[in-house]
């Protein structure tokens, strides 16, 4: 206990609350009611709203807006000093992107403005710019006045980036910077054919995350070198683009990782919480702290920011995020108590995982596949349509991976030599935009014997999303495009009068194993597009195409034709040994977009093919169970997620469905195993039997976590 009382304090907290505060509250607090939710959910840092758009404190900067009932108090310092009797961390919270009319024309140059000068404006506040005074003077100087005032252990930001992708900041800030930086003049419009557009992007990164180190520069000058600025960040690969953070980038700077991503979306389950954690951590270092912010109010297809979720939605969130290795962090608008049924949400996992920490972190996850995601890539090739290019290739597989009990690493695509020796099977969903450094990491993966699935035009487009002029990965693979396509690439009316979509694969008579589980039919529900693609080396192709027939009258859909010399799938072995699966039919695409079983089937049975048997552990059983697996010494932990029934719109969970009878198995030494199970309770010992332990779990409900020593 002394030893960890020793470490900093991002390694040490590990549950975190946060109060985010209205203007009304500094008038009708209640910090007694704090104080008693603190001890209950058994938190150690506390996050709290002091400065930026909203000041909670007596600012010695006059334009800095005060809350509107804050008068001449000092709300931030009365919290933070409840905090710190209490025994907690404290975390300021900021938020800086945009000030007052007031602030606008007293320093009207620190802002945004559109191409004809006019500033840019949303909800009677201005955009700050992230390449003005504001940025490099004004925030630097309020982090130090708020470091020399009340001494926080570090600050949070969750709109720290500026204006996102959809508009271009003509300031003379900017106009002067990228100048200075590219030699060019701002682009006119958004445009990815303009090259000077593409470096205008690359550049607005850059931007970023210069503020992110500059930030970070003051606050440990003035605070100590533990003293950390933290943006928030977010763990879907797509989505972050749009707003220029780079995770890669960003998350190696970091010695712990504040995100942002509170619930899940309409396209994404719960399982996407335990892939941010994943994702966030490998793309540090592996034993990073994340702490995610869980959202106890509604958030569903409409939000309200007052009520209280149904607890089973904030709980599932929270159960698959520990799966992936967040720290939970709950998060409440407002400090008053209109709706208490929120505050008691939390209550029970935060007991559990304090009294179960110790096996929640610092351990190593036991998962052989790897699937890679990459930012240059949604940016690049998805362009404004990165959704269905590149979101919905990784939801397939992400899904077909949950469904099929399997678990695996989301590996930045920098980061593939770094992961190589861990990763039996390394997929690529859709991975069109690649360096030539990245594709080369590919190519050595495959040459030490890895195996990999690939799928639509991965390493076709060079960083900039522009043809190859050579395809190395491709020629490695004897694999070559006719540039032909069939079918359609993106969402189809489903209206039957319009039958674009109703295509079919065509099942060849003699089945590899990636067709297993289809004995009873010669063909498959398609609906997506296809590449034309022949192979002159090991890999066979298989399949044909169903092409378009009506859908209405019934009396027309009949099948016109069927072309055999156009192939959904190749596989194979390399000259080495290595297992490799392409699928020029987009099944992931079409699978993250409707959930055919049969096109998750189909990638499952890909990825065990490849796998050849070798999985780290199985779970035999109905239901919709997520599992992962993870190692500290020669201890195991598995965690078991029950999704059954969770597949409703997001936000309006509010029952848990029981599954009975699972059945685990997991490769052990010889000798005896003693399990724990940490959430329903009981132990008990069993012995090996031909290289692996075998146990069941009776029920599990929402999850459940079982220690193997």
């Amino acid at each position: 206990m002394e030893e960890t009382k020793k470490l900093p304090w991002y390694q040490r907290v590990r549950r975190w609350g946060q109060t985010n505060l209205t203007e009304d509250d500094p008038a009708r607090h209640n910090i007694d009611f704090w104080r008693s939710q603190w001890k209950r959910t058994h938190i150690q840092g506390v996050i709290v709203n002091c400065g930026g758009i909203v000041a909670y404190y007596p600012s010695r900067f006059g334009l800095q807006y005060r809350a509107a009932t804050l008068g001449e108090g000092d709300y931030f310092g009365e919290f933070a000093q409840a905090a710190r009797e209490e025994g907690l961390a404290v975390i300021a919270r900021m938020d800086i992107n945009r000030a007052t009319e007031d602030f606008f024309r007293a320093h009207p140059d620190w802002f945004c403005r559109d191409k004809e000068g006019n500033p840019i404006m949303s909800q009677g506040r201005y955009f700050s710019c992230v390449n003005s005074g504001y940025y490099k003077e004004y925030i630097p100087a309020v982090l130090t006045e708020i470091i020399q005032r009340y001494h926080p252990e570090g600050f949070a930001d969750n709109s720290w980036k500026g204006l996102g992708r959809g508009q271009i900041c003509y300031c003379e800030n900017c106009r002067k910077a990228f100048r200075e930086k590219t030699g060019l003049d701002l682009p006119d419009a958004p445009d990815w054919e303009n090259p000077v557009y593409r470096a205008w992007i690359r550049w607005s990164y850059d931007c970023r995350t210069e503020n992110w180190d500059l930030f970070n520069e003051v606050t440990q000058r003035e605070g100590g070198e533990d003293c950390l600025w933290l943006g928030m960040l977010n763990g879907d690969p797509v989505n972050a683009g749009g707003s220029f953070g780079d995770l890669k980038a960003l998350c190696s700077r970091s010695k712990v990782i504040f995100s942002d991503h509170q619930s899940r979306d309409g396209l994404n389950g719960f399982e996407q919480n335990h892939d941010n954690g994943m994702l966030l951590r490998l793309a540090a270092q592996e034993q990073v702290v994340v702490p995610e912010s869980f959202a106890n109010y509604v958030r569903g297809r409409r939000t309200f920011r007052l009520a209280a979720n149904p607890w089973q939605e904030t709980q599932m969130w929270m159960v698959s995020g520990v799966a992936g290795g967040i720290s939970p962090w709950y998060h409440h608008i407002g400090g008053g108590e209109w709706d208490r049924r929120q505050f008691e949400t939390p209550v029970p996992l935060f007991r559990w995982h304090a009294q179960h920490e110790p096996y929640l972190y610092d351990r190593v996850s036991l998962a052989n596949v790897g699937l890679v995601w990459s930012q240059t890539n949604a940016d690049f090739y998805g362009r404004d349509q990165a959704r269905e290019r590149v979101a919905l290739p990784w939801r397939g597989f992400t899904l077909a991976l949950h469904e099929g009990r399997i678990p695996f690493l989301p590996i930045h695509v920098d980061d593939i030599a770094r992961y190589a020796s861990r990763v039996r099977t390394l997929i690529l969903p859709d991975v069109a935009a690649m360096t030539e450094e990245q594709e080369d990491s590919v190519c050595r993966y495959l040459e030490q014997g890895g195996n990999l699935i690939l799928t639509g035009g991965t390493a076709t487009l060079d960083e900039d999303g522009q043809p190859r002029s050579r395809r190395k990965l491709w020629d490695v693979l004897g694999l070559s495009e006719t540039g032909r396509v069939y079918g359609a690439f993106t969402a189809q009316p489903s209206d039957w009068e319009h039958p674009q979509a109703h295509t079919y694969l065509h099942l060849p008579q003699e089945r590899h194993p990636i067709w297993d589980g289809f004995s009873m039919t010669e063909i498959l529900g398609f609906g997506g597009g296809l590449r034309e693609t022949v192979s002159s080396g090991t890999l066979v192709p298989m399949g044909g195409f169903v092409k378009p027939f009506p859908i209405y009258p019934p009396e027309f859909s009949w099948i016109r034709e069927i072309d055999d010399a156009v192939h959904p799938i190749f596989a194979g072995e390399l000259p080495n040994g290595s297992r490799v699966v392409y699928f020029a039919a987009d099944i992931d695409r079409c699978f993250g977009r409707d959930r055919l079983p049969d096109h998750g089937r189909l990638l499952e049975n890909a990825i065990r093919w490849t796998l050849d048997g070798e999985l780290p552990v199985r779970v035999e059983g109905d239901g919709f169970v997520d599992v992962s697996l993870y190692a500290q010494g020669e201890r195991r932990i598995l965690h078991l997620v029950n999704l059954s029934g969770c597949d409703v719109q997001p936000g309006y969970c509010h029952r848990l469905l029981p599954v009975y009878g699972l059945r685990v198995s997991l490769p052990w030494r010889t000798g005896q195993a003693h399990l724990r199970l940490l959430v329903s309770g009981g132990t008990y010992d069993l012995d090996a039997a031909n290289g692996e332990v075998s146990f069941p779990i009776e029920k599990l409900v929402d999850h459940e976590v079982v220690v193997i020593e």
